[in-house]
């Protein structure tokens, strides 16, 4: 029989990339959101598998909704991807942040718990909570964040670990550094500066308006990261992972590539808004992931310049096919 897996947070760029993968691998996949009624569903659409997967509604805050889709999927495997996902959102809406962050992965370990299931649980945790790193962070390195998404993903870090140690539960936590893919939304930055630099290529625009371009970050490809999820889960025993490139650039050699794909001088049209920079400010964010390359087997393959190529090429294509 296929393995079932449920995707808490299906919607979003990470949930359609594990779907797609799971799906190829031969899974039954279900996936929730806030009102599957409401829901577009676009991201699931644009890798042309909405019709492959159950979809329900369930709110990760309210525990008999998660209690339910739980007791009706019946999953083998649970993904907790839900929840507000924004680190500058985050400080606009903080409550609302730390309930989904905190309340989500804890409904779901007391399903799983109360309803004696067999399910192993991946829990998407955030390079957020390390806040800055003088080093390459490992899975050991100490937990210093420095926003209410960083201080959410943290508390729901050392739940999935109490939860595995008091219970015996198979559950993971990913501790995933940036990573994206065409199916970012336009508030995340790096999405941002791609589209900026196509505006202003074609035309439609002369300024794109960013924050501090001196922080640093470690770019991966997100249908990498989602590969090493299901690795998580797929492992002899449960244990948190560093997911990185190990590789870290500043904003700026990434605003420099991207406008340099599009034949534009960056310094001609970037201007620094201080309206957009956060009440604090991970300066450095890298990550060690030796640990995952060493007992999963998984090594990212795509760094920051392709990231770069492969975002500006998908933005191109976007264009092409919303004029044709």
């Amino acid at each position: 029989m296929a393995k079932t897996a449920l995707i808490f947070g299906i919607s979003g760029q990470d949930g359609a990339l594990l779907a797609l993968h799971l799906l190829e691998r031969g899974y039954e996949v279900h996936g929730t959101s806030r009102d599957k009624e409401l829901s577009s569903f676009a991201n699931l659409r644009r890798v042309g598998i909405q019709d492959r997967v159950r979809l329900y509604s369930a709110s990760l805050t309210d525990f008999r909704s998660v209690l339910q889709v739980v007791a009706d999927a019946a999953p083998s495997e649970i993904y907790n991807l839900a929840g507000q996902s924004s680190v500058s959102l985050s400080f606009e809406q903080p409550v609302e942040t730390l309930d989904s962050t905190i309340f989500g992965p804890l409904n779901i370990l007391e399903s799983i718990r109360l309803l004696k299931l067999d399910a192993r649980l991946y829990n998407a945790c955030s390079s957020e909570c390390f806040g800055n790193t003088e080093l390459a962070a490992t899975e050991q390195t100490p937990f210093n964040p420095r926003s209410p998404y960083g201080v959410g993903k943290a508390a729901a870090f050392w739940t999935v670990a109490n939860y595995r140690d008091a219970y015996g539960l198979f559950a993971c936590s990913g501790i995933l550094f940036n990573h994206d893919s065409p199916l970012r939304p336009r508030r995340f930055v790096t999405r941002k500066i791609v589209a900026g630099a196509a505006d202003i290529a074609e035309k439609k625009s002369d300024r794109l308006m960013l924050g501090s371009l001196h922080v640093a970050r470690d770019f991966g490809w997100a249908p990498e990261y989602v590969e090493a999820m299901a690795m998580m889960l797929g492992a002899d025993s449960p244990g948190d992972y560093v997911i990185a490139t190990g590789q870290t650039h500043s904003l700026e050699s990434f605003v420099d590539k991207a406008f340099a794909f599009f034949g534009l001088d960056w310094r001609r049209h970037v201007e620094i808004d201080d309206r957009l920079m956060r009440p604090t400010e991970i300066v450095t964010s890298a990550g060690n992931p030796e640990k995952a390359k060493r007992v999963l087997g998984w090594e990212a393959t795509v760094t920051m310049e392709e990231v770069v190529r492969r975002l500006s090429e998908a933005e191109l294509s976007l264009r092409h096919d919303a004029s044709a």
